[in-house]
């Protein structure tokens, strides 16, 4: 059996040794991860690992909730990366309206299109980041849709599942994660049992969402991949070797650079 993770942070000393976890990733079956950058600091951190980490990949770009951090110029660095033969996306970018209070939406919505120009001219993936704003990322990504001809994963899916219809119908991709493990997190079981087995994939959004076998404990890692798969599989009513290869397959398609 092989997994991979296609989205998670690997930024910070949470984990410890990081020879010792992708030494145990290697040990669970976990081959391969994509550590997501959510600024340029943690692009470039995560261009290091990829660099050290045979199993490592990364993405470049501008979490929502991180913009306070960009300067003019960053979206020139954050091109630079994604020219590493190991950047498999641009993100993670989009929408976050979580925190009303301190929610710039203009500024959210101008930085997204940004970088979704960028992945386009670049022709390179990109991964969304999507929260409390279904209306507004679907009119956005409605009405961009020439921006997405290189391929779209909507991680860590946490929308309705008439949502995920219409962009499944776009042609997007999903990935869920350790709120699909919980039986009260309705919209994202839900969306996972409508969606085509070839829109799915598999993330931790680590060190964040621990699945239900480690509710309350910090750090999530990669290592829950097994457990994540094991409950889509279980939802989709299909078998564990069925769900982890055809993820691998999903992600190797929408990410060509996996195969380098």
């Amino acid at each position: 059996m092989r997994y991979i993770d296609v989205h998670c942070h690997l930024d910070g000393d949470c984990y410890g040794s990081m020879d010792d976890l992708f030494s145990r990733l290697a040990d669970a079956g976990v081959e391969k991860v994509i550590a997501a950058g959510y600024d340029l600091a943690t692009s470039e951190l995560s261009a290091a690992l990829a660099d050290k980490y045979p199993a490592c990949y990364f993405t470049a770009g501008f979490h929502p909730t991180e913009l306070s951090k960009y300067h003019e110029g960053d979206l020139d660095r954050i091109a630079d990366l994604s020219r590493h033969p190991k950047c498999v996306a641009i993100g993670e970018i989009g929408l976050d309206y979580h925190y009303p209070d301190t929610t710039d939406k203009p500024l959210e919505k101008e930085m997204f299109i940004r970088q979704m120009e960028l992945a386009s001219s670049l022709g390179m993936p990109i991964q969304i980041h999507s929260r409390d704003c279904a209306e507004d990322m679907l009119t956005i990504l409605q009405e961009h849709r020439d921006l997405l001809s290189n391929g779209v994963l909507m991680h860590c899916y946490s929308h309705s599942p008439e949502t995920a219809a219409i962009l499944e119908k776009m042609g997007l991709y999903f990935s869920f994660g350790g709120t699909s493990t919980y039986s009260g997190s309705k919209k994202p079981r839900r969306s996972l049992k409508a969606l085509r087995m070839d829109r799915l994939m598999t993330e931790t959004d680590s060190p964040y969402l621990s699945p239900a076998s480690q509710h309350g404990i910090f750090p999530n890692t990669p290592l829950n991949i097994p457990e994540i798969a094991a409950n889509m599989a279980a939802l989709k009513e299909v078998s564990l070797e069925t769900m982890t290869e055809t993820v691998w397959a999903n992600a190797h398609r929408l990410f060509p650079k996996l195969n380098n």
